[in-house]
């Protein structure tokens, strides 16, 4: 017999009644029921319940182990008595009589229970990770980690890939994001990064001739933490020669939505038909859902109303207006029948997100007697639109006006108090009127609005979405909703320098190529850029890459960085393309959140084996450490720790 089990503990069943069995494992639970011991064993593969009795010679020694220890047990597999079976349990049939038990490893007083999801502090979780894992549902995540990686290996291979590793020791490169910077001891002064992502040197296997590239990549950032966001991660790094944005489209939108369907289990996918993903340019994103990484489990649209106030009788958005800000509008279907308090509420939160409140307007809903007027027209308005293609609200409003007859009631019904809330009160009969067709109000619906400079109100408004969604009710459960969005800037302003510089991808082709640097405002060149997003998270980025060595220098050149510079940074990749490289693209998808979409789990920790905290720290290990003044010294270098908080700085002489 094997010294330490001829099963697992998930492995027994009533077929296995009359047999010895030995088993190993860690003590989950214990009970005493008055002369009987049960002891629920644990392994990776699932819990056995042993059975010691009172008289047992082993009973002594079972009765001291605490939780966790990890014990062998030899003994008789037998059914469970009649109303004892836990079908629960795969194993739940039968039970061990236990007639051996070794100690192999006793547990000393556990700092938060094993055997229970109890609430323990994320910092004590993470210093005792090894106890956290042992966990149900942390092991049940990494196993899921594990079997997606796999699923994303078969069917990039599948797809034509090859995988290739490339090096973890580079040089520096502006990712967006800090290096980890690795001293070089045979180079004193000089230092290795770890990679932020293997951009360079994909593109380099692409130049070398190589024509489908993956690689499950470790990649290194040297930022704040955040719940989807880690000092290091991983992620599925692809790269193709000769192809368009659409060619990565078609490529890669199998294999990510084959990867969820396969652990969706009875959750939507969207494209599980063969549909394609829908694509959203970024300024249509950034107009429609106040962000670039939309939630389309949430059917609500930002329209921009600027037009309806500027000049209007509501002086706090006409004068947003008459600056050059902006005024968006939330709907919310049928929030307009809510107590007063659902929109007090709102607007308590509005200030807690350091906006100035949440204005809106409500209309009213039956039986009040400009209801119907108002739906009748709202239905004409449809059927004008048919005939009048792109024409707007405030044109058919306009068109109601000039004609005599019944329409001019309808815009005094209006008047005379469809809309409710200061806004409405304030605002002129016609204007409400467009607003409410443009946003497409039904009676009984509100309206909230974000005004200020374009930005602002557009961040602003994508979180009131959100918040009016979930309040609502209205965002689907149990969906994996995708989209690809498309053409982000290739430039942007740094706003603590205010000069120009790359949005997102340096190493992108900026749309209209050379002609475009050479004749464009930087800030209107959009660039082939693209990410992928799923249910409000950025899941993948990508770019079709710039393959010209001289638009590679114009394109540095505009964002600060001089051709000497460029070519010091660079040379390696720019040497490259001199020598002929083929057009190519790629995309990279992150692991760790495609996992955490998967286990619905809100935080990347929870998805790693072994995750720092928020401060970058890895509590059970101890990192980051001190090293000894003797390995400095070997490393060239000297360590200025800055002034403690609240030093005094140097006396005066």
């Amino acid at each position: 017999m094997h010294a330490y089990r001829t099963h697992t503990c998930g492995a027994l069943r009533a077929a296995d009644a009359g047999q010895t069995a030995r088993l190993s494992g860690w003590v989950h639970r214990k009970r005493d029921h008055g002369g009987l011991l049960f002891i629920d064993l644990r392994d990776h593969y699932g819990i056995t319940q042993c059975v010691i009795p009172s008289g047992s010679p082993v009973f002594d020694a079972a009765d001291r182990l605490r939780p966790e220890s990890v014990i062998t047990v030899t003994g008789e597999v037998v059914h469970r008595e009649p109303g004892t079976v836990n079908e629960k349990l795969p194993t739940g049939a039968v039970e061990l009589r236990v007639k051996e038990l070794v100690l192999q490893s006793a547990a000393e007083i556990l700092p938060f229970q094993v055997a229970q999801e109890q609430e323990a502090p994320e910092e004590l979780r993470l210093r005792y990770r090894f106890l956290d894992l042992r966990r149900e549902r942390l092991q049940r995540n990494m196993i899921l980690r594990a079997q997606i990686i796999d699923s994303i290996r078969r069917r990039m291979i599948t797809a034509g890939f090859n995988e290739f590793q490339t090096p973890i020791l580079t040089v520096s490169s502006p990712e967006g994001a800090r290096d980890f910077l690795v001293p070089a001891r045979l180079h004193p002064g000089k230092f290795y990064a770890l990679p932020q992502a293997p951009q360079q040197y994909k593109q380099l296997t692409m130049v070398a001739g190589f024509d489908r590239y993956f690689q499950i990549a470790p990649c290194f950032r040297d930022e704040a933490g955040r719940a989807d966001r880690t000092l290091m991660f991983y992620q599925l790094d692809v790269e193709m020669s000769f192809v368009t944005q659409d060619d990565v489209f078609r490529t890669m939108e199998p294999v990510i939505r084959g990867c969820f369907e396969e652990f969706a289990g009875s959750r939507t996918v969207d494209g599980a038909d063969g549909t394609a993903w829908r694509r959203i340019p970024y300024a249509q994103a950034m107009l429609d859902y106040g962000s670039d990484k939309p939630d389309l489990r949430n059917p609500l649209v930002i329209r921009d109303v600027t037009q309806h106030f500027a000049g209007s009788g509501f002086g706090l958005f006409a004068k947003i207006a008459a600056s050059g800000g902006v005024v968006r509008a939330i709907p919310a279907p049928g929030a307009g029948g809510n107590p007063r308090s659902f929109f007090d509420k709102l607007n308590e939160w509005a200030r807690e997100q350091g906006a100035g409140g949440l204005g809106y307007i409500s209309l009213r809903s039956e039986p009040d007697v400009a209801v119907a007027p108002y739906r009748s027209l709202r239905e004409a308005f449809k059927e004008w639109q048919k005939t009048n293609v792109g024409g707007t609200a405030t044109e058919y409003v306009a068109f109601l006006a000039a004609r005599p007859g019944p329409d001019e009631g309808t815009i005094s019904a209006i008047a005379s108090g469809l809309g409710l809330g200061p806004i409405a009160r304030n605002l002129e009969p016609e204007r409400l009127l467009a607003l409410a067709l443009q946003v497409d109000l039904d009676a009984g619906d509100a309206v909230f609005f974000a005004a200020g400079k374009e930005a602002d109100a557009a961040k602003f408004a994508g979180q009131t979405r959100l918040r009016l969604g979930n309040e609502l009710g209205l965002s689907e459960k149990d969906a994996f909703r995708f989209c690809w969005i498309t053409d982000f800037p290739f430039y942007e302003l740094n706003e603590e320098t205010g000069q120009v510089d790359f949005s997102h991808n340096p190493f992108s082709m900026p749309q209209g190529e050379m002609e475009a640097l050479e004749t464009k405002d930087p800030l209107t060149i959009p660039a082939y850029q693209y990410d992928v997003v799923c249910n409000g998270y950025e899941m993948a980025s990508g770019a079709i890459r710039n393959h010209k060595a001289e638009i590679m220098v114009k394109a540095f050149g505009i964002a600060g960085y001089p051709p000497e510079a460029v070519e010091e940074r660079f040379g390696g990749m720019l040497n490259a393309f001199r020598y002929g490289a083929p057009p190519h693209g790629g995309m990279a998808a992150g692991i760790d959140r495609i996992v955490m979409l998967l286990a619905e789990e809100p935080n990347l920790r929870e998805v790693n084996l072994f995750p720092m905290n928020q401060q970058g720290e890895e509590l059970m290990m101890g990192s980051p450490s001190t090293v000894e003044p003797a390995r400095l010294k070997e490393l060239s270098i000297r360590i200025e720790l800055p002034p403690a908080k609240g030093a005094a700085g140097p006396k005066a002489p």
